[in-house]
């Protein structure tokens, strides 16, 4: 029998964007195995099922989150399926190393529609289900939501905005009874930088600089921040709202 302290989701119902890896695909694991049942929602159907592979509570759906309409079904798929909704997770992310000099507005607007624009439109489409169930949104910032970043300042900038969207979500939707929260990673060993399309030498000099300014002495891994999502989404955290939670391994502190 799980403790008082394990995260405990038995038969509630979770929307986890960017399951296909990393970070989503943790939480979508580590919800499912806490008794939640979680669609996964990514843009590449292999990853997706991968992810599916791992619990059967799991189901996906390949979305691109920032497709015109795709915010409502998202919802409606995890609201049919299952009955309710109790947890949104926008995680869905991307990365951009972009100096000021190489600035562009295509990069720029990709940035702010996957971080800003697809969390607050899948919020919306969420928050009547949430209020029916006193559910919770977690969003999913980084450290430089709120420390700065050279060469990536628009990334920087897209995860500050998600962070005061936090805030401002928590303030709003308390007296509906639902919490707002945020995690913020630190470096965490993800295929994000791979993604963004760095050759792997500058991926590895990257992880390797930030390896040697975390105190810890290591990079996260994204069971480290799921395990965080999954506490301040639990249903016992009930006087948690409006917080960025930082998983850093003391990088702040440097």
């Amino acid at each position: 029998m799980p403790s008082s302290s394990t995260p405990h989701f038995s038969d509630r119902v979770a929307i986890v964007t960017g399951a296909g890896s990393g970070i989503g695909r943790a939480t979508a694991i580590a919800l499912a195995e806490s008794g939640a049942h979680v669609l996964g929602v990514g843009r590449r159907q292999g990853p997706l099922e991968e992810t599916a592979r791992a619990h059967s509570n799991i189901a996906v759906l390949s979305s691109d989150v920032c497709a015109e309409g795709a915010a409502a079904r998202i919802v409606s798929t995890a609201v049919e399926r299952w009955g309710r909704l109790d947890l949104l997770v926008n995680n869905a992310g991307t990365a951009a190393l972009m100096s000021l000099a190489e600035t562009d507005r295509t990069t720029i607007t990709k940035l702010f529609e996957l971080h800003v624009t697809a969390p607050s439109l899948l919020a919306r489409a969420a928050l009547p289900h949430l209020q029916e169930t006193a559910g919770s949104l977690v969003n999913v910032s980084s450290t430089y939501g709120h420390r700065p970043l050279a060469g990536g300042a628009h990334y920087a900038a897209a995860k500050a905005a998600l962070e005061q969207l936090t805030r401002s979500w928590a303030l709003e939707l308390a007296p509906v009874g639902v919490r707002v929260n945020a995690i913020a990673p630190g470096p965490t060993e993800t295929d994000v930088l791979s993604a963004a399309g760095l050759p792997a030498d500058t991926v590895a000099r990257i992880r390797t600089d930030e390896r040697e300014r975390i105190p810890t002495g290591r990079l996260g891994s994204p069971e480290d921040i799921a395990d965080w999502i999954l506490r301040i989404s639990d249903p016992r955290s009930a006087y948690l709202t409006g917080q960025i939670l930082t998983i850093d391994g003391g990088l702040e502190l440097s």
